[in-house]
């Protein structure tokens, strides 16, 4: 019973280092009452503990999914709720490995201060890119007000941020739980981690007058997020088209007025075939034309693809004179929310795609041109994925903009959350990153990741501000997650010391 109740300690932790309820100085003890109970314990044991934590930060963090099920994918709360659980439940599997690996290596006579770290950072990079990946809420996004210490991102990415929060969690419980005998040395893993952590900060303090100072002669450009908010029960609505575009219209207008240069609505901002010639279509050329500002805005559209028609969910952009010139398709989408893989072993998921049926890909990341500059377009879910980000920077865009839809969440924690880790694209790439949310929440944020302006949630509004159009190369986007292998080779390095193999067998049994 003491061991679950430090691994559900450890959960309600986490939980608490995460927006909105949450605070991210949290997450720098939060791990501690599980490491601490893994101390007497088993593999097996350990593994199992790992899991109930993990089960238990992934039920708080993402109760949301109950909530998008049950009211847009029509399940009955009966269902709505294992599936969010079946869902915590595969997350909390690689916090399982997580402890259990800590005790393999304790075993192995490789303290956790060591191991811990080196574990979490690869389990959770394995989290966030097997089966198309699912990086929500990684422990480093809990730091996204913590602005000093998430500028190393643009050379670790933001798993350099998660391996620093294990390691002082390792070096606390250390100090905390060794006897007098051991005490010197768990004071020097103290002392490593407590430099680290200063250097890191440090760094972070430096990096910001250092980009300030970058982007201080950069061109800058007044840029208006309109928040429409459209309830999403009616957004498909064919009868509420026109006053849609009517709100979104009247929204643009009135920021027209501090003159931007240019407008950004939400994902499928337009809930009709933009690229159909008709009224609707030349009602948006209007709006561009009216504002006298470039439009990018999001729009369902079609291609034909295999001999059929297959639906995309793209970003166009218009010039002032209403004119097209660029359009983005969005690559990496949402499973079973814009496709439903394993369909034949969970054809009960299929209500959850009604109305949108399995969209088409996109094929690359070839940024749309606004007003002559390089622009990366991050839609929905994109924000979430480092590479995503990383790729933009790669192709030389010069601003991100992230659209989405948040309205799905209700007002969960799920638009905060949502934020929290758009807000590292800026960081990993030192590019301005605007965020246009049908419901909110809107956002403009520098390239040192501070949130400039925001709005509320589900207030009809709009949002205006000044972005640098401007980027500093950096180590992240041109190399990527060379940290993350890094601390592979460290953890082969440790498994493979001498006389270790002979003795694996025997130690994993204990």
């Amino acid at each position: 019973m003491r061991t679950a109740g430090l691994a559900v300690l450890s959960g309600i932790l986490l939980v608490l280092s995460f927006p909105k309820f949450g605070h991210w100085v949290v997450a720098w003890v939060a791990l501690i009452p599980l490491l601490y109970s893994l101390r007497p314990l088993s593999f097996t044991a350990a593994l199992l503990a790992g899991i109930l934590a993990g089960f238990v930060q992934h039920v708080g963090l993402l109760y949301w999914v109950t909530h998008v099920v049950v009211h847009y994918g029509k399940l009955h709360m009966a269902l709505g709720i294992p599936v969010m659980m079946m869902l915590a439940l595969y997350l909390s599997l690689y916090t399982g490995l997580f402890a259990g690996g800590t005790v393999f290596f304790r075993n192995r006579g490789i303290p956790a201060v060591v191991a811990a770290p080196l574990l979490w950072t690869v389990l959770e990079y394995a989290k966030s890119i097997l089966f198309t990946g699912f990086p929500w809420e990684n422990l480093a996004h809990s730091q996204y007000l913590n602005l000093p210490v998430i500028q190393v991102a643009d050379i670790t990415g933001s798993y350099g941020v998660s391996f620093l929060i294990v390691l002082v969690n390792g070096a606390l419980c250390a100090f905390i739980a060794t006897s007098d005998a051991e005490r010197k040395k768990a004071l020097i893993g103290a002392v490593v981690a407590a430099l680290l952590v200063a250097g890191t900060a440090g760094y972070g303090l430096w990096r910001i007058g250092d980009i300030t100072n970058r982007f201080e002669a950069a061109p800058r450009q007044t840029v208006a997020l309109i928040q429409g908010n459209i309830d999403q029960s009616i957004k498909w609505d064919p009868a509420f088209q026109k006053e849609t575009l009517r709100i979104y219209r009247d929204l643009s207008l009135q920021a027209a007025k501090e003159t931007p240069q240019l407008i950004v609505w939400p994902e499928t901002a337009t809930p009709f075939m933009f690229q159909n010639r008709d009224e609707l279509h030349e009602a948006v050329l209007g709006v561009a034309r009216s504002s006298s500002a470039w439009l990018l805005f999001g729009s369902p559209s079609y291609t034909r693809h295999e001999g059929g028609l297959r639906f995309q969910n793209s970003a166009f952009a218009l010039s002032p004179g209403g004119e097209i010139v660029g359009k983005y398709n969005k690559v990496h989408l949402v499973p079973y929310g814009e496709y439903v893989p394993l369909r034949p072993l969970f054809p009960f998921i299929e209500k959850l795609t009604v109305g949108v049926g399995d969209f088409l890909a996109g094929t690359g990341f070839e940024p749309v041109p606004v007003a002559g500059k390089p622009v990366g377009v991050l839609i929905c879910y994109e924000g979430i994925f480092p590479e995503i980000g990383r790729a933009w920077g790669r192709s030389n865009a010069l601003l991100l903009v992230n659209i989405t839809n948040d309205a799905w969440f209700g007002m969960t924690s799920a638009p905060y959350q949502h934020l929290s880790m758009t807000a590292f694209r800026a960081v990993e790439n030192r590019l301005y990153l605007v965020r246009a949310a049908n419901t909110g929440v809107s956002a403009i944020i520098d390239a040192t990741g501070r949130i400039t302006a925001q709005t509320d949630l589900f207030v009809r509004t709009y949002l205006t501000g000044p972005v640098q159009i401007h980027r500093v190369e950096t180590f992240y986007t041109k190399y990527g997650d060379l940290f993350v292998f890094f601390c592979m080779i460290a953890l082969l390095v440790i498994f493979y010391k001498p006389g270790g193999r002979r003795s694996w067998s025997k130690k994993f049994r204990k």
